[in-house]
């Protein structure tokens, strides 16, 4: 295979469908591969029905969406660092590689900690509200 025909076989999608199938077929795997991805959409989902209970206003359901998506997103970021050090070191143990991985893992603590204190600050005056 000479160089002409590699470069078409890794070259941009030509159509933007094929684009958002790729992306799609990213997210669905991830959410089938990664059981925190299903416990961060679970909690993501709660999250929102609270906002709901507690009819948020704009500002509340941007902070609060901003949140669920930043950890998703953290999670999918941190799968694809995950599975390349696997795949560059063939699933055997590098120091490297832990430090890139413990690294990745450490940006979703981060930020599911920025969304949980995001939502005390949101949440906890409304329920204090409740029974007091």
């Amino acid at each position: 295979m000479d160089y002409k025909d590699r470069k078409e076989d890794i070259g941009k999608n030509k159509y933007f469908s094929q684009s958002i199938e790729f992306a799609l077929t990213g997210i669905r795997t991830v959410f089938q591969d990664e059981r925190n991805m299903r416990s961060h959409l679970i909690l993501g989902i709660i999250t929102i029905l609270f906002g709901f209970i507690f009819q948020l206003n704009k500002w509340e359901w941007l902070w609060i969406l901003l949140c669920v998506f930043l950890v998703i997103i953290m999670e999918i970021v941190n799968t694809a660092f995950e599975n390349v050090v696997d795949m560059v070191t063939d699933f055997h143990f590098h120091s490297i590689g832990k430090k890139i991985k413990d690294m990745a893992a450490g940006a979703v603590l981060i930020t599911a900690l920025f969304a949980v204190i995001v939502g005390c600050i949101i949440f906890l005056p409304k329920i204090y509200q409740l029974f007091f």
